[in-house]
């Protein structure tokens, strides 16, 4: 009975090996993940130790992402939006 579950998953022992491999790759990077997040978490206390404002060095790290135009774009629409609503 195990045998055909076994042999339906692709081969047997070498099946279960490749999963193994891959959920412990997974975990592995989990791990690397929650380190990485920990060291940002770190700059952005730094950041904030020497005066810095964290959200608005989110704000900056957000635009980096994105592309010039795409940027222009959006902050053209958000200023009309706010003068519609008098805000500005």
């Amino acid at each position: 009975m195990a045998d055909e579950r076994n042999e339906g998953m692709g081969g047997g022992a070498v099946a279960a090996d490749e999963l193994r491999l891959l959920i412990e790759r997974a975990e592995r990077l989990e791990e690397e993940k929650k380190g990485i997040s920990e060291d940002i978490k770190d700059v952005f206390a730094e950041a904030k130790g020497r005066g810095f404002d964290p959200k608005a060095i989110r704000k900056v790290l957000a635009i980096r992402k994105k592309k010039k135009e795409e940027y222009q774009e959006e902050e053209a629409i958000l200023e009309v939006y706010l003068q519609t609503l008098g805000m500005i």
